[in-house]
């Protein structure tokens, strides 16, 4: 078992990953803005503030609905591959700054969206930014690919995988938030709610890799756990491939509501 590393800095800790999380992260299912339209009022007129926008998967799903984005991304190298995957967008704007002061004017969005990043923020001081940047009546929505850990054995053996070699993977997973707890927290007691869709890539070994190693707690080439991890990550994958590939499954959750005045 490697030892714990101390956290980074939440808005450097990708910036020497960004290929990897290009390349090998998923995309989220259509089903979500169908969610947002129903639940949410959605629709292509919609401006969203996408909060820790990242390289862009969460805003191009909204661009795609029509609405107008304004990407907020603090990492430089993540901000700039969301720039380049998302340049054929006219309504795509991105702003170097972070959740707690987006730069963004009072009444701004009918939507904050936050996809595969809230739970770096300060959630205090977020709040209190949602507020002000948001329309009256504006919504929250935090979504989230979360990784399958038991469904199959393959994820199985991955889960472990991480939980021997990953430098500090217990203190920055996203699951320790997913709670009734923190949610009431945020949104205030019965103001939020959660719907969940299946989501799955296919990943040859190589896929898988980068994968892996876009996971900000994976080990660097530099870690003395590195070459242990990427090892027994082949004979997982070779003991569970099936025609040469492996599923990495999902469930993508979404929590969305409106913030309490509390």
């Amino acid at each position: 078992m490697t030892t714990p590393q101390p956290a980074t800095d939440s808005t450097r800790r990708f910036s020497n990953r960004v290929e990897n999380y290009v390349r090998f992260r998923p995309g989220y299912p259509p089903d979500v803005i169908g969610l947002l339209r129903d639940e949410c009022g959605l629709s292509g007129d919609s401006v969203v503030a996408d909060i820790g926008s990242g390289t862009g998967l969460l805003a191009e799903l909204l661009l795609k609905n029509g609405c107008r984005v304004f990407g907020v991304e603090p990492n430089r190298e993540m901000r700039q591959a969301g720039e380049v995957f998302l340049k054929e967008y006219p309504r795509f704007t991105s702003i170097a700054a972070a959740a707690e002061a987006t730069t963004l004017d009072d009444n701004t969005a009918d939507l904050v969206t936050a996809g595969q990043a809230f739970h770096w923020f300060d959630r205090e001081k977020c709040r209190a930014e949602f507020r002000r940047i948001l329309k009256p009546n504006g919504w929250v929505v935090l979504v989230w690919n979360a990784r399958r850990t038991g469904t199959t054995p393959f994820l199985r053996d991955y889960e472990t995988l991480l939980l021997r070699h990953a430098t500090d993977y217990a203190a920055v997973d996203h699951k320790r938030i997913e709670n009734d707890h923190e949610f009431d927290l945020f949104f205030g007691p019965g103001h939020w709610r959660c719907a969940s869709f299946d989501n799955v890539q296919m990943f040859d070994f190589d896929e898988l890799k980068g994968r892996l190693l876009s996971s900000s707690y994976a080990p660097e080439a530099q870690h003395a756990g590195y070459s242990a991890m990427l090892d027994e990550s082949g004979a997982i994958f070779n003991r569970h491939q099936q025609n040469g590939q492996v599923a990495f499954e999902y469930d993508t959750r979404v929590y969305y509501g409106r913030l309490s005045d509390e």
